[in-house]
């Protein structure tokens, strides 16, 4: 699975949070894109059980832990990290609502020991203005191949440290890239940042966009909006608002407004009872 590594120096990093990740490369032209979305919320196979996310020698405990509470948002537990700073990770473990994912979470000496037991690699680039001999995908497509992959095995999606990313040597682990399209104007993103936004993508439900929108509820009868109309111009014409000389052009104005307000017919009588109230005190 390794690739040949980037000729960039060696200790120069892809993964720069900071740095522009909005150039995309087109790269994908040959994958078959017919193939369904795998669907990770299908319970009869845990697919997401089969994803390993790997933060390799990440050092600040707020972006450990905001990586791991994304993970649980989303409902994916496998945790491994790769030389982390040590007093960052144990501080890290405390994380609200993410401590027993933290605490369950495999330690490894290398990126080769971390992803030993996985059929796909992938990391994930902010690109910036270094040359990458991988392929390179963005997040929404590169999604959907995780997500077909998970159906046949475990995946490793590796994240690098905050300040430098992934070395060359940690690429070299990797069979292609992903990047998250931000805009050129800001291109600031944090390690949590990047976790949580990958992970949506792989967790969201592909039927969600195509789903029929809730029943509409009942709207207000021609009948009940007239009535509201004469009542409410009924209030403006006793408190003083209408001026005789406009009082016809006034009217029409108050029933298209009424109109436009779409009431619906489980409210028509609550208002219908304000506006008598008002009458009453307004005498």
């Amino acid at each position: 699975m390794a690739s040949t590594p980037s000729s960039v120096p060696d200790r120069s990093r892809a993964l720069r949070y900071d740095q522009d990740i909005s150039t995309d490369r087109k790269t994908d032209r040959k994958i078959d894109l017919t193939d369904r979305k795998i669907d990770l919320t299908d319970r009869k196979i845990d697919l997401k059980d089969n994803l390993r996310v790997v933060l390799v020698e990440t050092r600040n405990p707020l972006n450990i832990g905001a990586s791991a509470r994304a993970m649980a948002n989303f409902g994916f537990s496998r945790l491994r990290v790769v030389n982390p700073y040590d007093v960052a990770f144990r501080e890290a473990r405390s994380a609200v609502g993410a401590a027993p994912l933290l605490k369950a979470a495999e330690e490894f000496a290398s990126v080769a020991d971390a992803v030993a037991d996985c059929g796909l690699v992938v990391g994930t680039t902010s690109v910036g203005h270094r040359e990458l001999l991988h392929p390179l995908r963005r997040l929404e497509f590169g999604a959907r191949l995780i997500g077909r992959a998970l159906a046949r095995g475990p995946v490793a999606l590796l994240f690098g440290s905050e300040k430098f990313g992934l070395n060359n040597d940690d690429l070299s682990h990797c069979l292609w890239l992903m990047r998250i399209p931000t805009e050129p104007v800001d291109l600031s993103m944090n390690l949590g940042q990047a976790v949580a936004l990958c992970l949506y993508e792989l967790a969201r439900d592909p039927k969600a966009a195509t789903a029929k929108p809730p029943k509409r509820t009942a709207r207000a009868s021609a009948g009940e909006t007239e009535q509201l109309t004469l009542m409410l111009f009924d209030i403006l014409r006793k408190s003083g608002y209408t001026n005789p000389v406009t009082e016809g052009s006034t009217e029409e104005k108050v029933r298209r407004l009424v109109r436009r307000l779409d009431i619906a017919g489980r409210d028509a009588p609550v208002l219908l009872g304000m506006l008598r109230q008002i009458l009453w005190k307004i005498g």
